[in-house]
């Protein structure tokens, strides 16, 4: 009986890690936009699609990660858990309900506060992705298609597949921003200096945040 009591425990707490860990990377998201300093690469993508389609982001990012699921529930599931589904259909909303909300406080941010903000969403969006990780329930949808590509495909080792499926969510996210009439000039506001901190510095810093963090809370 203790054992399952435990267990059970142990289960809550990497359940609440996963929430508060996607709600975190959401808000994120938000400031990201705010600072229009660039988004990460998938998120780079989304705005290219969020700048073409005309309905709500929430219900966008929901039906692409819906799309991403089926192609993950077809070719490989063991990814996909409870955290996979927390992802799938709060992320967008939040990230929304946060980018309007901050939107109507700073209308118009100066380059001071935009740094600010990329700062500010770079720090929490690495200590919300250690939460994430670190509860071990599931997979992003679109994490998991780089992991079908290596481990199940073997089309090569997963740093490199993820690089390559980074790299083509910019260029198509870029593509579109630019076919809904936006200008080239401000493809850096979706892809820019964020664009490339995320995509390949967050490492050093999500571990920092498992080691003080994550990881203890699940002790």
């Amino acid at each position: 009986m203790s054992k399952t009591i435990e267990f059970l425990k142990a289960r809550r707490r990497r359940i609440v890690m996963s929430l508060a860990g996607v709600i975190i990377c959401a808000v994120s998201v938000g400031i990201f936009k705010l600072a229009a300093l660039g988004v990460d690469p998938f998120q780079s993508l989304m705005s290219g699609l969020d700048s073409l389609i005309p309905i709500k982001f929430g219900t966008l990012y929901v039906i692409v990660n819906v799309v991403l699921l089926a192609f993950s529930l077809i070719f490989d599931r063991s990814r996909i858990g409870i955290a996979t589904f927390i992802n799938l259909f709060l992320l967008g909303y939040i990230t929304q309900f946060t980018y309007g909300f901050l939107q109507s406080i700073v209308p118009e941010p100066s380059m001071i506060v935009r740094i600010a903000c990329l700062i500010v969403g770079i720090v929490i969006i690495c200590f919300g992705s250690s939460l994430y990780m670190t509860a071990d329930l599931g997979v992003s949808t679109y994490d998991a298609v780089a992991i079908v590509m290596s481990a199940k495909w073997k089309w090569g080792k997963f740093k490199y597949i993820r690089i390559i499926t980074d790299l083509v969510c910019v260029v198509i996210g870029c593509v579109l921003f630019v076919l809904a009439g936006n200008s080239i000039g401000k493809i850096p506001t979706i892809a820019g200096v964020g664009t490339i901190i995320t995509a390949f510095f967050m490492g050093p810093l999500i571990d920092l945040f498992n080691e003080k963090i994550a990881r203890p809370l699940l002790k």
